[in-house]
């Protein structure tokens, strides 16, 4: 049976929680969805679509009588979400977000939580470079993993709970601390996204004297690297600024093995590159393997 929540709250009305929005009206998962936006262009919209019957400016009246509410804002904006809604979330509700950086959620959130209200932190792992309400859509988070990192001593019919409604958006469902977390999306998530920006950020610069030539020819690796580019800046913004610690060691150890390639290539050392691309594939294949992606060309995404 699908987990039912009488009243849901959605903070922030982007492609995340657009996205609940609709995978919980399809699925059936409450009675009613109630949002929170700044902007009045992103209330109105997600009124015009029907993602929520309510919308509001101030997040505390969206959150009065819910049983979930979820933080799907930029997560710089968490601590002051946090205590705002805080005295007045329901007794026995769930306090969850969807941030990609789970150490400084639990640092910023937890002081605000009252007793009685279960803040069990969440992330799931799928998302577009696309932004805003009208880029969600009910199937994104279909065979997808979302983690949760509940603190030590929360209530564990909450945790499952909060699990099954997960599970009927369509995702699998890990659970680990938060350190770890940041340190495993640190390499899978942030690093990657660091890489694509300054990727694309140097390529502009070489755009200003190859008359236009790196955009012209850009073939399918530099294509991708911008699509990761097209992210959000302030939600990315605001990870790096979040879970520097993790970032910077795997930015360490990325330059580290960086300077092994650029020996490798300056040397003529075939065997080293051929190695290293070899391990490389074979993550990717495992990555496939595993339901991430298939092994369509253009990397599983369609030329449409």
């Amino acid at each position: 049976m699908s987990v039912h929540f009488e009243k849901i709250a959605i903070l922030g009305i982007g492609l995340i929680g657009s996205s609940i929005c609709l995978g919980v009206k399809a699925q059936n998962l409450a009675g009613k969805i109630v949002g929170h936006a700044k902007s009045i262009g992103t209330r109105n919209t997600a009124l015009e679509l029907g993602l929520v019957s309510e919308v509001f400016e101030n997040p505390a009246d969206a959150v009065k009588d819910a049983d979930l509410v979820i933080l799907c804002t930029p997560i710089g904006v968490y601590k002051v979400l946090a205590e705002a809604i805080g005295p007045h979330l329901k007794a026995g509700s769930i306090l969850t977000d969807v941030g990609s950086v789970k150490g400084t959620v639990v640092r910023d959130c937890a002081p605000f939580v009252p007793a009685g209200v279960h803040f069990i932190p969440g992330h799931p792992i799928a998302g577009t470079e696309q932004s805003g309400p009208r880029a969600g859509f009910a199937s994104l988070f279909h065979d997808r993993w979302c983690i949760l990192t509940p603190l030590p001593g929360v209530n564990a019919a909450a945790v499952e709970q909060l699990t099954r409604f997960w599970q009927d958006l369509g995702s699998q469902v890990d659970v680990m601390t938060p350190d770890h977390h940041d340190l495993v999306l640190a390499i899978t998530s942030h690093l990657p996204h660091l890489i694509a920006y300054n990727t694309v950020a140097t390529a502009a610069d070489l755009e200003t004297v190859t008359n236009s030539e790196v955009i012209k020819y850009s073939a399918s690796g530099f294509r991708d690297f911008t699509r990761i580019a097209a992210s959000d800046p302030t939600m990315w913004r605001d990870v790096f600024l979040n879970n520097k610690d993790a970032v910077l060691e795997m930015l360490g150890r990325f330059t580290e093995e960086l300077a092994v390639l650029q020996r490798a290539v300056r040397w003529g050392d075939g065997e080293t590159l051929f190695n290293l691309f070899t391990r490389a594939r074979e993550v990717r294949r495992s990555i496939i393997a595993a339901g991430q992606d298939t092994a369509a060309p253009d990397f599983g995404r369609s030329k449409t």
